[in-house]
């Protein structure tokens, strides 16, 4: 059980609800994760611009490849199990992709080296080394692109650190990070 109360449908703040409609518009229902930020309607809004704006950087399987690297790192069940599903049926990755993905990797050179660098930066908090920077470069990723990748892996932590604190209900197929990728 949730830590932190998630809010039944019904029980949303009035600030909230149409950020939540949107959501719902936008996924067919509204997640856990949604509803649980939701209790704070800035929180909600901060999160849904950021995460807005970020949807429209890198594509989406390199960004749902990030989210399963960081919330890996970060030991987020929510999150994995959250993009996992994601990954399946919206990004079309398959299961070795995900399990790869998972310990930033791919078995695409390009997008390897964009989670090889992701992870770098979720491990290391942002202080990756001059060989970190180049590598990623030389797989053809502009200084732009390396942004929006620590911009999204920096999306992926507050997502992680919201869920590993409140140990949000899981409305997902259920992947542990603990278990073997």
């Amino acid at each position: 059980m949730s830590r932190l109360t998630i809010p039944a449908a019904d029980a949303t703040l009035p600030a909230a609800q149409p950020l939540l409609d949107a959501v719902k518009a936008q996924l067919g229902s509204v997640p856990n994760l949604f509803r649980l930020v939701g209790s704070s309607p800035a929180a909600l809004e901060g999160f849904l611009s950021l995460s807005g704006a970020l949807g429209r950087t890198l594509d989406m399987k390199t960004r749902n490849r990030i989210a399963l690297t960081t919330a890996q790192v970060n030991g987020c069940d929510y999150c994995l199990s959250a993009h996992s599903y994601l990954g399946t049926n919206l990004a079309k990755l398959d299961d070795a992709e995900i399990a790869a993905n998972r310990q930033g990797h791919s078995a695409d050179p390009r997008a390897d080296a964009a989670l090889v660098f992701a992870r770098k930066v979720a491990e290391a908090r942002g202080k990756v080394s001059a060989q970190d920077l180049a590598a990623v470069r030389m797989a053809g990723h502009t200084d732009a692109q390396i942004v929006e990748i620590v911009a999204n892996v920096a999306l992926n932590v507050l997502t992680n650190l919201i869920n590993n604190v409140a140990e949000t209900d899981i409305d997902f197929p259920v992947v542990r990070a603990a278990e073997a990728a």
